[in-house]
């Protein structure tokens, strides 16, 4: 059964840091692309970041381009993501997702549950 869980958000000042952790099971996580995608109150889902199954390549969203890095141990099933610089308009509940096709770029699920992040003065 695929499991993620997302941990790590919290409510952070504008220019402020957070580290996102999601931890995954269930399947061959070395061999997955992996994703962060957000979805803020009466927005669009959208993607954030993703990287390749063996941490080689990672692509940002332009929104947030410069400001968060995102990495994997595949040792430990594990992907992160380092936010900083964070504005307000990042507020939103962040999710862990994997490609529905091994290292495939083009569709992601995501079944956790997320981890809100909210950024305000």
């Amino acid at each position: 059964q695929v499991q993620v869980v997302e941990s790590g958000g919290g409510l952070a000042q504008p220019g402020g840091s957070l580290r996102l952790s999601c931890a995954a099971s269930g399947f061959t996580f070395r061999e997955y692309t992996m994703r962060w995608a957000r979805q803020a109150p009466g927005k669009a889902f959208e993607w954030v970041s993703g990287i390749a199954s063996d941490g080689k390549e990672a692509r940002n969203a332009p929104l947030v381009k410069g400001r968060f890095i995102i990495s994997r141990d595949n040792a430990k099933n594990m992907l992160y993501l380092e936010m900083n610089n964070l504005e307000p308009d990042d507020t939103a509940l962040y999710y862990c997702g994997k490609s529905k096709n091994r290292a495939d770029w083009h569709e992601f699920e995501y079944p956790g549950q997320g981890t809100q992040v909210t950024v305000s003065s």
